[in-house]
């Protein structure tokens, strides 16, 4: 049976619009040739290593199948291709409805270097982003109402659930967003779920089987990886969470392994509205080096002065192990990890040191049935551990190593119930 799929090249050094892109000989020059073209199952878009695609980017609508995903990559020798956006590819995201809190930002024009609307069965990989904007005009880099900006932006709407999306072995830095907005399409990689406009007709869009591995994101603003805060957030109110709340409305098998976030503006690696998210053997460095007074300076009536390393909101049994963060910067949060909202959420086999807001915190009434074990933390700063009202936290079989000064629960971050067993507190003399 011969295969109808087709491969597309990509050279800026060599290639030309006027060609059909159908061989390395006749290769497209720019990536608008890519966005004029109606993408089928199976079919490749490979650019050129050692190229650079200034002021493009990537709008991709088509869907592969599970068969036969759509592959966007590399060909050739030398460094990987590059995408500078340079603040272009903007599109306008919407929610459709208030978010759950109504000083948060729900739309605006979002610029992305490559954006997934409503694609699925997608694989990227082997390639370099980046979406700078500085020469912006009228434009600064703490500007309230600065645009959002991604590396890569992914999108679910009008097509129900979004399958298969993977995204491996990207290399995506400076990018200029807007430090204040959480919960737009802004940073390195952030995957959302808008409101269908007939949600009667295409189904609750969510995302399913979903993995982002071996990416190295730094000097992003605002997250470094996020998947994936969804419209329908209203439906996960309360503490207790049922499965069937997240079979319907929220997103199934998601992966988040084998990457290193540095130097991420805001917050470092989140699962959202996931039920059973799997995050592993992931590095979370120099997290929340914007949310500071120097730079997170005109925020108007936003709420958000808050960040943390590597943590789950509103998921049921999230699994976060044999991950590290280091060097989160002090906010009103800025541990390393943060068992928020949720239900079941487990942290175990996992390294923190010299995070200046402490090792974890177990955040307010509706985390419940968290488990903290055989962790082990180096020198966090500021206080150990934060209970923060928390009703039932478990910390078990950890080893603290705690410097002289240090308390081991952070001040003002108490209040709640938790269970000590067989930890080793160990006192530094430094």
């Amino acid at each position: 049976m011969t295969s109808l799929s087709k491969t597309y090249y990509v050279s800026s050094k060599t290639g030309n619009d006027s060609n059909d892109g159908l061989t390395e000989e006749n290769a497209f020059a720019s990536l608008f040739a890519i966005n004029h073209i109606s993408l089928q199952p199976g079919d490749k878009v490979l650019l050129e290593r050692g190229c650079v695609f200034y002021g493009q980017y990537l709008q991709v609508t088509d869907s592969g199948s599970k068969d036969a995903p759509i592959v966007i990559g590399a060909y050739g020798d030398g460094n990987a291709p590059r995408i500078e956006a340079c603040g272009q590819g903007i599109w306008y995201q919407d929610y459709g409805n208030l978010l759950d809190a109504p000083t948060h930002v729900y739309h605006g024009y979002v610029s992305s270097a490559l954006l997934l609307y409503d694609a699925e069965y997608i694989v990227v990989e082997e390639l370099e982003i980046t979406n700078e904007a500085d020469k912006i005009i009228g434009e600064h880099y703490s500007l309230g109402d600065k645009m959002n900006r991604t590396g890569v932006a992914v999108i679910a709407k009008n097509k129900g659930v979004r399958h298969g999306i993977t995204l491996r072995n990207l290399l995506i830095h400076d990018v200029n967003g807007n430090v204040y907005d959480k919960h737009m399409n802004n940073g390195g990689i952030y995957m959302t779920a808008l409101r269908p406009e007939k949600e009667e007709v295409t189904g609750v869009a969510r995302y399913k089987d979903v993995m982002v591995e071996g990416c190295f994101v730094y000097q992003v603003s605002r997250w470094g990886i996020a998947v994936g805060y969804t419209y329908a957030h209203e439906k996960f109110q309360g503490a207790e969470l049922e499965e069937e709340i997240f079979l319907k409305y929220g997103h199934e098998n998601i992966r988040i392994c084998d990457n290193y976030v540095k130097a991420a503006g805001g917050d470092g690696i989140t699962a959202m509205y996931a039920l059973r998210p799997l995050v592993e053997h992931n590095m979370a460095d120099s997290i929340a080096c914007e949310i500071n007074d120097r730079i997170y300076s005109e925020p108007g009536n936003r709420l958000g002065k808050v960040a943390a390393a590597i943590w789950p909101w509103k998921c049921k049994d999230a699994l976060f192990r044999y991950n590290e963060g280091a060097d989160t910067r002090l906010n009103q949060d800025g541990m390393a990890y943060d068992a928020d909202s949720g239900d079941g959420t487990i942290y175990e086999y996992n390294y923190s040191r010299q995070n200046e807001g402490g090792c974890v915190m177990f955040c307010l009434q509706e985390a419940i049935h968290n488990t903290f074990c055989n962790n082990v933390s180096f020198d966090d700063l500021g206080g150990t551990i934060s209970p923060a009202e928390n009703p039932d936290a478990l910390i078990k079989d950890n080893i603290f190593y705690v410097r002289k000064g240090v308390p081991f629960v952070r001040k003002n971050m108490d209040g709640g119930n938790y269970k000590l067993e067989d930890n080793q507190i160990i006192n530094l003399d430094i």
